[in-house]
Order: C-alpha cells, then sequence, then structure tokens
C-alpha cells in the first residue's frame, strides 16, 4: 500500500488514512451485522423461556457499531427477518423495549471495560421485563387495571426474569468478548 500512495516522493497520509477508515467500516458493518444475525439465528435453536439473545444482540450491535443509524438499524433488521419466521413475531412490546436496549447501547458505546457491558446487560432485563410485562397487563383482560392487576402481572413473570438475566449476561458477554478477541487479533479489520 505504501509504494501505492508514494507517487514522486510524495506520502498521502491523508488519502492512505481515508481509505484504511473506509474499510475499516465496511469490515466493522460486516463483523458486526454478521455476529448480529448469528445471534438473532439463536431465536431458532430451543432455549429455555426467556433465554435468548435479543437483549444482548440490541445492546451489542447499537454499542460498537460507528454509525448511529446503523447501530439501531442492524440489529432492529436482524429481528425482523427472524420474526418472519417465528409464530406470533412482531410483538410491539418487545420491539419497544428491543429499541429501548439498543438506546442503551448507544449510550455505553464509548464506556470502556467489563462493567458496562454487566450493567447494560442487567439494565436491558429490567427494561425488558418492564415493557413487556407492562404490555401484557395493558392488553390482557386476565390482569385488573389497577395497581393490584399491575403487580400481579409483574409477580406472575418473575419465574421468568432469572432467564432474561441469565441470556441477556451470557449472550452480551460472549458478543462483547468476542469482538474485543476478533479487534485484538485481527481477524477482520475493525476500529
Amino acid at each position: 500500500m505504501n509504494k501505492l500512495f508514494r507517487a514522486k516522493g510524495l506520502n498521502c497520509l491523508f488519502l492512505k488514512t481515508l481509505i484504511w477508515n473506509m474499510n475499516t467500516n465496511k469490515n466493522q458493518l460486516i463483523t458486526v451485522s454478521t455476529m448480529v444475525a448469528i445471534a438473532a439465528a439463536t431465536r431458532f435453536l430451543p432455549h429455555p423461556p426467556n433465554f435468548t439473545a435479543i437483549g444482548g444482540m440490541a445492546l451489542f450491535g447499537a454499542a460498537t457499531l460507528n454509525n448511529k443509524k446503523l447501530a439501531l438499524m442492524v440489529p432492529v433488521m436482524a429481528m425482523v427477518i427472524s420474526d418472519l419466521f417465528i409464530p406470533n413475531g412482531f410483538d410491539f412490546a418487545v420491539y419497544a423495549a428491543f429499541i429501548a436496549i439498543a438506546a442503551l447501547g448507544l449510550y455505553i458505546r464509548n464506556k470502556k471495560g467489563v462493567l458496562p457491558v454487566i450493567a447494560g446487560s442487567l439494565t436491558a432485563s429490567v427494561i425488558f421485563f418492564v415493557i413487556s410485562n407492562f404490555a401484557v397487563w395493558v392488553s390482557q383482560a386476565m390482569y385488573a387495571k389497577n395497581a393490584i392487576g399491575l403487580m400481579t402481572c409483574f409477580g406472575a413473570a418473575i419465574p421468568f426474569f432469572p432467564n432474561t438475566i441469565a441470556g441477556d449476561l451470557f449472550f452480551s458477554s460472549l458478543l462483547f468478548a468476542s469482538y474485543a478477541m476478533i479487534k485484538k487479533t485481527n481477524l477482520v479489520i475493525v476500529k
């Protein structure tokens, strides 16, 4: 590459940097999109209730992609595509929680270390729990439309919450750690 840019003794550092950044962003998009797609595909594998990759997928995709629009779009598109093949997919509350978790990913994107991933994962679990169960309370006739009905609905969901936490922690850790390893070993050029 150096020979290409040393025409007549001139070193075009700016041009090299520009091309490097374009390739890096393209490779980053491909790498992160592939990882998000694989995470989305795990929805088709047998799993305990609520032990899924969707929280980790939203958090990871939004936290790692440089372009904020793509950071939100890539995880949502992976979710939409996987929902095409899942009976009773396209639940509004799940998408609302998913987008809120992706927004959280945007918030933690510049934070370094393990702690933001763990805190983000735990917060993602709470976001999903609150939004999805609030939607169940609002939409289902089985719960009284008062504070007691809401608490009853939330109480009925508590047995599923540990799996949500475990799934979010597991998949967030797996995605962020795998990405860090890919960056460190230069398996793919990512920024």
